[in-house]
């Protein structure tokens, strides 16, 4: 059996975030970019950009 995580989903399972993906989560989130947008682009379960995006104060745009 290969590592990894089986289920085929790209969740590193709370890795840090460098500096790079804060500035791209910022970046993203003021272009008004939805979450599923946001997290398949930093390759993040959308769960931990809507955290990082709070405990930073962003808002992130909801599609409706």
């Amino acid at each position: 059996m290969a590592k990894g995580d089986a289920s085929g989903r790209f969740e590193r399972h709370r890795q840090p975030w460098t500096s790079a993906e804060i500035d791209k989560l910022h970046t993203l989130a003021k272009k008004g970019m939805p979450l599923k947008s946001i997290a398949k682009a930093l390759t993040r379960s959308e769960e931990s950009v809507k955290d990082r995006a709070k405990s930073d104060g962003l808002t992130i745009a909801k599609l409706r």
